[in-house]
């Protein structure tokens, strides 16, 4: 099967959220706000946030995101409150491999909005859709080890620690071997 015609919700509903592709003219503009507003719990855990990028630049990556969404390369969604459509974070399926199929889930949280178990509602609906929707037969999520709000979100799911890599990476900012941690489910 051409994988350009596997169905991916465009957009997801839980209980508090709606989690949705960006493809609406503007979404940099509050994306980029999220990131100005939590760079600095950001900034130790991902490359992307060791400065802050312009408005520009978050629309323009916004944009990208969406057409690797439609070549069904990788799925970003952005996270909204249901009630106050406050923009709390984003998560995504990333690493997508249509043979296995497997993918890794991706997050983060505006830090507004941290601790009041948005982001592990969201990713429990993307796992959800990935095993029983989309037929994944492996989810990942995979962290530094340091990550403690991280890593509580596969815990909590039921995923399985499956082993920490040492000296596997660098951290955001490049200085330094960091630890991995990879955390599986499988269907």
């Amino acid at each position: 099967m051409n994988t350009l015609l596997i169905d991916v919700p465009l957009q997801i509903e839980t209980d508090r959220l709606i989690l949705r592709a960006p493809h609406q003219n503007g979404d940099g503009k509050v994306v980029n706000r999220a990131i100005r507003d939590s760079i600095e719990e950001l900034r130790a855990w991902l490359p992307f946030a060791q400065k802050v990028p312009s408005v520009e630049q978050t629309e323009v990556n916004l944009r990208k995101a969406h057409i690797r969404f439609l070549q069904r390369e990788s799925f970003r969604f952005l996270i909204f409150h249901k009630n106050t459509s406050d923009y709390i974070g984003r998560v995504s399926y990333e690493s997508v491999d249509w043979d296995i199929p497997k993918c890794e889930i991706g997050y983060w949280i505006h830090t507004l909005f941290s601790g009041q178990g948005y982001m592990t509602e969201a990713v429990e609906k993307l796992i959800s859709i990935a095993l029983y929707h989309l037929q994944f037969n492996r989810l990942e999520i995979r962290c530094e080890s340091t990550n403690i709000k991280s890593r509580s979100i596969p815990e909590k799911l039921g995923f399985e620690l499956e082993g920490i890599l040492k000296n596997e990476d660098l951290s955001a900012d490049g200085s330094t071997l960091t630890d991995t941690c990879i955390y599986g489910i499988t269907r």
